[in-house]
């Protein structure tokens, strides 16, 4: 992992404002923050002028379409040719899946915005702050340095990054400034209660089939918590993603865990893993080194199946992560 880099608030805004043409991708499988990011950022940069194509494999989730801009997302990318591309919420270039692998191939300048901690400093220039709580966060500062007015739908992007990536303003990492924050988007016109419903609390029943059939698989293993997901109880319950229904969201808050993984078996043989951790064990160290990334609490990645395979080489490191957050807690 390349050493951090101050953020290049000038280099990005003048590599934008001299571009015809700019590409925006976000990571595989998005979550409210990489879709809430891809989208300020379309907005924005297509009230400056600039024609934006905006990319995400696979396309935007259901209970994100409530967006402005979402129905101009595109799930798959076969052609073009950008002067910038931006890669948003990316910790490193696998992650970003083939959109980003076109778009860096036939892009002239990447720019890399991201907030993970273990972001691999790919692209060309660098807005990269590890200390925001979103990439939402990023884009928001990025406006500030732009001198560009916030509209409302920009801010409902923007909010909803910061509402998601948060999990409702309850991760250790939230400061007073965060909450500053939130305030004027609110003030620019997202409303968090909407916000909040649509993203948090309201769910499809598809999703509750989903967790009924995982739960059988919940293990609690020392003070590590797991479940599966396999593409059997994704078809059984109707789903159509590789998701797990937030069922690692759930595991976590049990009393007796520290640690929490999700196993999920993809249409093609591999795994998809998702880490959450308590405050003081590092889950994001163990996800780097399986070759993804994300936070000290919550990190993932994807590794080559089967899933028994998948388990006996995950589950070593995460009993290794929490006997190290043990023994500095103790």
């Amino acid at each position: 992992m390349t050493s951090s880099i101050s953020p290049q608030w000038a280099e990005a805004t003048e590599a934008v404002e001299q571009a015809a043409s700019v590409l925006i991708v976000t990571h595989i499988n998005p979550d409210g923050d990489a879709i809430g990011s891809l989208l300020g950022l379309a907005l924005t940069l297509r009230a400056r002028g600039k024609k934006v194509d905006a990319v995400v494999d696979g396309g935007v989730p259901d209970f994100l379409r409530f967006l402005v801009g979402a129905n101009t997302v595109q799930g798959k990318l076969k052609r073009g040719k950008w002067d910038v591309m931006i890669s948003s919420d990316s910790s490193d270039e696998e992650r970003a899946g083939l959109a980003g692998v076109y778009g860096r191939k036939h892009s002239a300048r990447v720019i890399n915005l991201d907030h993970h901690p273990t972001n691999t400093y790919f692209g060309d220039i660098f807005l990269v702050v590890p200390e925001a709580v979103s990439a939402t966060e990023i884009v928001y500062l990025w406006l500030e340095h732009m001198g560009h007015p916030l509209s409302e739908p920009v801010a409902i992007a923007l909010l909803t990054g910061l509402v998601t990536d948060t999990m409702g303003f309850r991760t250790n990492n939230v400061k007073a400034a965060t909450m500053g924050l939130a305030q004027k988007l609110m003030e620019a016109g997202a409303s968090l209660y909407d916000i909040t419903q649509r993203t948090m609390v309201s769910r499809p029943f598809r999703d509750l089939q989903l967790l009924a059939n995982a739960f059988p698989s919940i293990k609690l293993q020392g003070t590590i918590i797991s479940g599966v997901v396999t593409q059997d109880d994704l078809k059984r319950a109707g789903q159509h993603e590789a998701t797990d229904g937030g069922l690692v969201s759930q595991l976590i808050a049990a009393n007796e865990a520290v640690i929490a993984v999700v196993f999920k078996e993809l249409a093609d043989g591999k795994v998809e893993l998702s880490f959450r951790s308590k405050p003081g064990f590092d889950v994001g160290s163990a996800a780097f080194g399986l070759g993804g990334g994300g936070h000290k609490q919550a990190s993932g990645a994807t590794i080559d199946g089967p899933l028994d395979v998948a388990i006996a080489r995950v589950m070593p490191l995460l009993q290794a992560a929490a006997a190290q957050g043990l023994a500095t807690t103790a």
